[in-house]
């Protein structure tokens, strides 16, 4: 028997933590490394609810999870309502914990078609993918959105108990608009009014600027949330979960572990560049001086042994911090 939302957040703990579902960046093996760390829960990259349908391969391939892992999320995005209750169907074959519904993608290539954050501008269409993903699974069904479409259209309150009413399990809420993308500040303050409703009984979880665990922290004592999921803070960084620091050379080591998963699991050349999206945004290589060229060789690398030579250079070179 499938465990509820309910109860993977009560098994997850005090304060938990969740790594946000992201394309090209949640891999298997970034998410085994952050899950090692901490990090509560987990979620696949999203996953295009067409794609899957039509079987296209390199989206099939985004549904492998293992047990180690769990509990686990696979997301899911669409614009129609008979693709995402397809897609839904194919993805509980696979059997995360979890299947979340994308409407909070601000991207062009997804939200000017009307998936992702889209869908922000057709509530009723929304509703009716959500009561209908529903009915047609029996896994736990969560959704994760932001406040609405534009700062004069915030209607994340509403939509919570509306959203509630269709059946989910849970909702993660990222505190900004589509319109605002990733750019200004974060708004926890609706967030925690949804949180604060008497009639919501669903866990909610909070999302948007969290770049450290204190301010995790902080949003769990403010807002009240049940779970924090934190999102762009991880590129680079799956130690992000951890409550142990870990030292400089440690964290070269999780980065080279990274790359041999990368290169295990896909091969030498995708795995190296499915790993340099990590490698240009790991904060660990801030600040160090005269750093210009040796990233632009650590991103033209283009074997194992070179790659790794360079990384060794780095972690032994007199200019680290």
């Amino acid at each position: 028997m499938s465990k509820t939302f309910q109860d993977i957040i009560k098994q997850a703990g005090e304060r938990p933590l969740f790594l946000a579902p992201m394309e090209d960046v949640t891999d298997i093996g970034f998410r085994m490394l952050c899950k090692r760390f901490g990090a509560a829960m987990v979620y696949t990259e999203f996953v295009s609810a067409e794609a899957l349908v039509r079987d296209v391969k390199s989206t099939v391939s985004k549904l492998s999870i293992c047990d180690e892992e769990r509990p686990v999320g696979i997301q899911i995005y669409g614009r129609e309502v008979d693709a995402m209750v397809e897609a839904a169907k194919i993805v509980e074959q696979a059997q995360p914990d979890v299947i979340d519904l994308n409407f909070g993608c601000p991207v062009k290539k997804v939200a000017s078609k009307g998936a992702g954050a889209g869908m922000l501008q057709n509530i009723p269409k929304l509703l009716e993918i959500t009561r209908k993903v529903v009915d047609a699974v029996k896994l736990p069904v969560t959704v994760k959105t932001r406040l609405g479409w534009t700062a004069d259209n915030i209607i994340i309150e509403e939509l919570a108990e509306q959203l509630q009413d269709c059946g989910i399990a849970g909702l993660t809420i990222h505190g900004r608009t589509r319109s605002q993308m990733y750019t200004g500040e974060a708004d926890w303050e609706p967030i925690g009014r949804v949180k604060a409703n008497p009639r919501i009984h669903i866990p909610i979880i909070g999302n948007g600027d969290i770049t450290s665990r204190e301010k995790a922290d902080e949003a769990f004592e403010r807002y009240g949330v049940d779970a924090v999921m934190v999102g762009r803070a991880t590129f680079g960084c799956p130690w992000f979960f951890s409550k142990n620091p870990l030292t400089y050379s440690e964290k070269i080591d999780i980065l080279i572990e990274q790359l041999r998963i990368n290169i295990e699991r896909i091969d030498e050349k995708r795995g190296i560049i499915h790993t340099r999206r990590h490698l240009a945004s790991t904060p660990i290589f801030k600040g160090i001086p005269n750093f210009r060229q040796t990233r632009i060789a650590m991103l033209r690398a283009e074997t194992q042994e070179e790659l790794l030579g360079i990384l060794e250079e780095i972690r032994i070179s007199p200019l680290t911090p």
